[in-house]
């Protein structure tokens, strides 16, 4: 472990006192615990736990998450591929946890690339309502959308936008927000050294300043009534504590909210959690109480603070995010069409979009993105070329089992898997139908196979192959 900036050190000092600093100094020593996180549109926690071969521990906080073993390689099983979990820091997963999410809400993850949280938010949707995710940078947006498109969601739009222009297009629109932050991620030093080199040329004040800028515009975006989480990877008090005591003085229709019910705050202390700290701020705050911090000398995780937010309804109005539809496209192509008929999801086919030669199946609340730069706009049904549909990866990945007509499943274990995964030619039944087979890996979905006769044409994603 590298030396500790000593401004840091002796923050932190403060904070902690000695034996407790001693304490975490020690933890920075240990390995950090590596987590997945069961895909729960695709398979149930307990029949996870069925397909693996090697040890896994659940994750006492996350009902869907499990620690493995340092010499696993779950990032090289076919199941990785086909978005059955995501490989995630174990205190990472806890705000999306977190969040309550109902079905058929309409939810926004602001800072959401590389997408760990945005899919567990999609699972918690399951299918229904709307999830837009959001990222600045437009390389990371990338890495988002590959993430979205594994897991299989059907109900997301990617866009790549600064808060500003989205609080413009979406003004009281959002049942639920989660702002991950971005900030002096003091809370990764352990799992990722190189951060403390960042932290001595930034600071925190320089990442207080961006989270005062991106709160006004997710509040102006949130609902009344609505929630909004707001989380960091840092142990700053600027940019935890501080930063939700300016959220309170500055908009009075925000109030902050139990993080965990009080009925299971004993059981989380039990676990390893703390609550928020109003000794260190520059004006105490007891409600501060309500919020959440995770050390890496308390429990088996990463540092992490979380707060929870609702927005009043009292005496506040605004906009209620106005849906504007899409103008019908006329008739489909009828080879879409057919293809469609071979597929058993819910797609209305009112809600089909073209832009080029792709159509797209817009989720159904969707209001006019008319003016934003978007990555992706629900779900890639495909491309039509020359008179022939050609289906996309992320419907193939979004597809289970009965959920499409010619359909066939390889044992995990089968050679064939991993060279199609490599892209590489594979070896069928004759007797399958010509035309798309969707290829299976037990009972998660991996992608097309295009048979015509005896000939049998990988249709894997190249950007996507095992390498």
């Amino acid at each position: 472990m590298a030396k500790l900036p000593e401004q840091f050190r002796n923050r932190m000092l403060t904070m902690l006192g000695e034996e407790e600093l001693s304490e975490y100094e020690a933890s920075l020593s240990e390995s950090a615990r590596s987590g997945m996180r069961v895909n729960r549109l695709k398979c149930s926690p307990d029949k996870f736990r069925e397909l693996f071969d090697f040890s896994l521990t659940p994750i006492p906080w996350i009902d869907n998450g499990f620690f493995y073993e340092e010499n696993a390689t779950p990032s090289k099983h076919p199941y990785y591929y086909g978005g059955l979990y995501y490989l995630q820091e174990p205190s990472a997963m806890t705000p999306a946890n977190l969040l309550p999410i109902e079905e058929g809400d309409c939810v926004l993850d602001l800072c959401a690339a590389p997408g760990g949280k945005s899919t567990e938010l999609a699972a918690k949707l399951n299918g229904t309502g709307l999830l837009i995710c959001n990222d600045i940078s437009n390389s990371r947006a990338k890495a988002l959308l590959k993430n979205i498109e594994v897991f299989g969601v059907r109900n997301a739009i990617v866009a790549s936008e600064d808060s500003q222009t989205l609080a413009k297009h979406f003004p009281e629109f959002f049942d639920k927000i989660l702002v991950d932050a971005p900030c002096s991620g003091e809370g990764m030093f352990r799992k990722q050294p190189a951060i403390m080199k960042n932290w001595e040329q930034y600071g925190t004040g320089y990442y207080a300043n961006l989270q005062r800028e991106i709160l006004p515009q997710a509040i102006a975006m949130l609902k009344p009534g609505g929630t909004m989480l707001y989380s960091t990877c840092t142990f700053s008090p600027e940019e935890d504590e501080e930063m939700v005591q300016m959220v309170l003085e500055h908009f009075p229709e925000m109030e902050l909210v139990d993080t965990v019910p009080e009925e299971k705050k004993e059981e989380y202390l039990s676990m390893g959690f703390s609550f928020g700290r109003p000794d260190w701020m520059q004006k105490p705050n007891e409600e501060m109480k309500k919020c959440l911090r995770l050390f890496p000398h308390k429990l088996e995780g990463e540092g992490h603070f979380v707060a929870m937010f609702r927005k009043k309804t009292e005496g506040y109005g605004g906009l209620a995010g106005a849906f504007r539809g899409f103008l019908p496209i006329g008739k489909l192509p009828k080879e879409l069409c057919a293809f469609l008929d071979l597929c058993h999801i819910p797609v209305d086919r009112n809600r089909i979009i073209c832009r080029g030669e792709s159509y797209y199946h817009i989720p159904e609340k969707t209001p006019d993105l008319s003016g934003l730069r978007l990555l992706r706009t629900g779900l890639l049904l495909g491309e039509c070329k020359k008179d022939r549909f050609e289906p996309s990866q992320a419907l193939a990945s979004s597809l289970r089992i009965g959920e499409y007509d010619n359909s066939y499943q390889l044992d995990v274990q089968d050679p064939r898997v991993i060279r199609y995964l490599k892209c590489e030619s594979v070896d069928l039944p004759e007797d399958l139908p010509d035309g798309y087979v969707l290829l299976f890996a037990g009972d998660c979905s991996l992608g097309f196979v295009k048979k015509k006769g005896c000939n049998f044409k990988n249709k894997y994603l190249p950007g996507w192959r095992l390498m």
